[in-house]
């Protein structure tokens, strides 16, 4: 038997359906195909010498699962190679991974320019937590380049948005944001939870940092929370790892498991979910109950040309107005049999809620105006089941 071990490929090299099934595999002594769940919160040393030096190079080994574990090390260096990062860092949910990057990275004193087309709970921590440490957020128009530009301060260290956007699936041209970031010395973040490096890729684009909520696409099910940061192999481990050593906003390695085994689909779904969701959008630019519809594939959308530039489709999420505000939402909603009823995406099963009174309720009211999220505003993340039968839920339009 011989002791030489394959040469692994070049995962730059390959597509993403097959990085999702093969990048990031660590077999044990046993050589097992599918992807081992290691439950252990600790690993043990066969030396004091030797759990010196593994204490003393934490992040080259596995010590301890708040910081490492081979199976969270598996979905990280997957992810990392679907996005086109030099290294991941694995958190506990997608908001976990977005509060790491910000204590990581920022100051008391430091300044945030921010999109103000971002999930709820988002503006919540700039706002409410990061401001109480003396991090001031100013929140722009994502689409206007120009706001971008002139929110920038001397102190400015961070520009964050997320594209397409929660809920009015707005997006934002990454190259052009990245070359105002680059200028201004911030650190470029985007959030790709919506398009996944299955249909976009902001690192290729110039963003410095991409954030997951793995809760969503990536496991796909809607089954675990998870969260994930990926960027430079100098940002990730010298500066998320530590803190996140430290400070333990920890995936586990079932979830991380269950995530990773998620990725192994990404592609078909995604695919999948973006062409009904599509053909959904077109079809509700037809009801006449409709006053207007929210997604990057339709010729109607602001930023349209923009998203047929750096997305492969348009993804599975939509947003549509209603005539006849929150009552007529509510009505819709209520009427359905089939959709859930229920504030999270990301799942095989499509999804339907009211913005205004869930995913932004905490945001006020002129915030959520001026973001678009009006009373009559419905989304839907679509998932995988036959298109003919989600119209037919929603024929009470």
């Amino acid at each position: 038997m011989s002791d030489k071990k394959r040469t692994p490929p070049d995962f730059s090299q390959l597509h993403n359906e097959t990085i999702g099934v093969r990048a990031g595999v660590r077999r044990s002594q046993f050589n097992e195909h599918a992807e081992a769940l290691f439950m252990t919160s600790s690993f043990c040393f066969d030396s004091a010498e030797e759990a010196a030096h593994g204490f003393a190079n934490a992040e080259k080994g596995f010590i301890y699962s708040r910081f490492t574990n081979p199976t969270v090390a598996m979905f990280q260096d997957r992810l990392a190679a679907l996005e086109g990062g030099q290294a991941c860092i694995a958190t506990s949910s997608g908001m976990s991974a977005i509060m790491t990057t910000a204590m990581a990275h920022l100051s008391a004193g430091d300044h945030v320019v921010c999109s103000r087309s971002v999930f709820g709970a988002t503006i919540q921590l700039f706002t409410n937590i990061l401001g109480r440490f003396g991090i001031e957020t100013t929140y722009v128009d994502m689409a206007d380049l120009n706001s971008w530009q002139q929110a920038v301060k001397p102190n400015t260290k961070m520009f964050y948005l997320e594209t397409p956007s929660n809920p009015l699936t707005e997006v934002a041209d990454i190259a052009a944001i990245a070359k105002i970031a680059k200028a201004a010395g911030a650190l470029y973040v985007v959030d790709n939870c919506f398009c996944t490096p299955a249909l976009q890729k902001p690192i290729a684009l110039g963003a410095d940092v991409v954030i997951h909520s793995a809760t969503k696409y990536l496991d796909g099910q809607g089954r675990v929370l998870g969260g994930a940061i990926v960027g430079t192999e100098d940002f990730v481990m010298g500066k998320v790892f530590p803190f996140v050593r430290t400070s333990g906003p920890t995936l586990s390695a079932f979830n991380a498991w269950v995530v990773l085994k998620g990725l192994e689909t990404l592609s078909l779904r995604l695919e999948k979910q973006s062409q009904t969701a599509r053909d959904l959008a077109i079809w509700l630019e037809q009801q006449p109950a409709v006053e207007r519809v929210y997604h990057p594939d339709l010729p109607s959308h602001p930023q349209h040309a923009v998203a047929k530039r750096q997305q492969s489709m348009g993804g599975p999420i939509l947003s549509f107005t209603l005539k006849g505000g929150q009552e007529a939402a509510w009505r819709v909603i209520n009427q359905t049999r089939l959709l859930s009823i229920t504030a999270n995406l990301g799942d095989t099963r499509t999804t339907i809620t009211h913005p205004a009174t869930t995913t932004h309720v905490r945001v006020s009211e002129e915030a959520r105006l001026a973001a678009g999220i009006t009373p009559g505003l419905v989304r839907i993340a679509v998932g995988l089941e036959h298109l003919e039968d989600i119209k037919a839920d929603l024929r009470g339009l």
